[in-house]
């Protein structure tokens, strides 16, 4: 493509974006000194290329995946976050647990873009540090998990007979003293060769520990999405039933998200997502913008923003990076 054929393309992307109606010859010979003719046939060589097509409702033209992808690695051109701005959007984001950090970045993102905003949190440890046991009732016993990065979850044990507090104090003091700093796995199987030192009794609540410390960790991975609802005002997207029922479904299963965020988190900056373009996006007309986050120097998580393909890129592409890197600040200050 020659200059003149890369802006034209530029042009007709920004003004579809803009106004999401089909850009025709005559809209684009008044930004560029050129005739109607000369742009038709500039634009038949980008439709030529898979650039842009004509919906069968018009004679102007649209992007196509293909030419999305183009306008946004080598088109584009995205300012940075003044700095004022973005220290009132780091005033948006509570100096607070892990957790409510996370969700406020998900509603920041969704709230600055009015697309949909998600973050995955980062991966629990597998780790013990130490655990305890308090008694609550004859045949309810409060576990409590510390990992070693100071994550504390509790979880209640529903057990076979009523523990003694010295009881509980034994078992948490073996448990502590043989398997703390080991995996979750590593622990089961250390649990199974101490059985013989073990009374049968104390063995089942032990072994009841490392199962509720195996689901206390992976209730907290996955995705918070805040915003969902806002992709119901888009026009490209809500005119269509079975575009909303696939997004929703996307939502709902989080699987395809939490393969493409997981992926996101081993690349470097923003990444964009463009259906059509990518596989790992579901549906033609949805671009998935991401940035990975981390705690101390080190990656954890993904934030992005879902919309649609028609979406203000040089916008929203600052706001995640920005999210990114203040989430990264607080989290390492928590």
């Amino acid at each position: 493509m020659d200059d003149r054929a890369r802006a034209l393309l530029k042009a007709l992307i920004e003004r579809y974006i803009s106004d999401g109606q089909p850009v025709g010859s005559r809209t684009l010979s008044k930004v560029f000194d050129l005739s109607p003719a000369t742009i038709r046939n500039v634009m038949a060589d980008l439709e030529e290329h898979g650039l842009i097509h004509s919906p069968h409702t018009s004679a102007g033209r649209v992007p196509t995946p293909r030419g999305y992808r183009m306008f946004v690695d080598s088109l584009l051109t995205v300012q940075p976050y003044e700095v004022s701005e973005a220290s009132h959007i780091q005033n948006m984001l509570p100096s607070a647990e892990p957790q409510r950090v996370i969700a406020a970045a998900a509603s920041l993102l969704s709230n600055l873009t009015h697309f949909a905003g998600v973050v995955m949190a980062p991966k629990r440890s597998q780790v013990f540090r130490q655990i305890e046991f308090i008694r609550l009732s004859e045949r309810r016993v409060l576990l409590i998990i510390v990992t070693p990065e100071g994550d504390v979850q509790n979880r209640i044990l529903s057990v076979q007979r009523d523990y003694s507090s010295s009881e509980l104090t034994e078992a948490a003091n073996f448990f502590n003293q043989h398997f703390s700093g080991k995996s979750f796995d590593d622990a089961r199987q250390l649990l199974q060769k101490e059985l013989s030192r073990l009374r049968d009794d104390i063995s089942k609540l032990m072994a009841q520990a490392v199962d509720a410390s195996v689901e206390a960790a992976s209730e907290n991975e996955g995705v918070v999405i805040s915003g969902e609802l806002n992709l119901l005002g888009v026009s490209d997207l809500a005119s269509d039933m079975d575009k909303l029922r696939k997004m929703f479904e996307l939502f709902e299963k989080k699987t395809d998200l939490m393969q493409l965020f997981d992926m996101s988190s081993r690349a470097q900056g923003v990444q964009i997502y463009i259906g059509g373009d990518s596989q790992l996006v579901p549906m033609e007309e949805v671009s998935i913008i991401t940035a990975p986050y981390g705690v101390d120097g080190k990656v954890v998580g993904t934030v992005g923003v879902i919309g649609p393909t028609r979406m203000s890129y040089e916008r929203v592409i600052p706001i995640v990076d920005i999210t990114a890197r203040l989430l990264s600040n607080a989290l390492s200050h928590c």
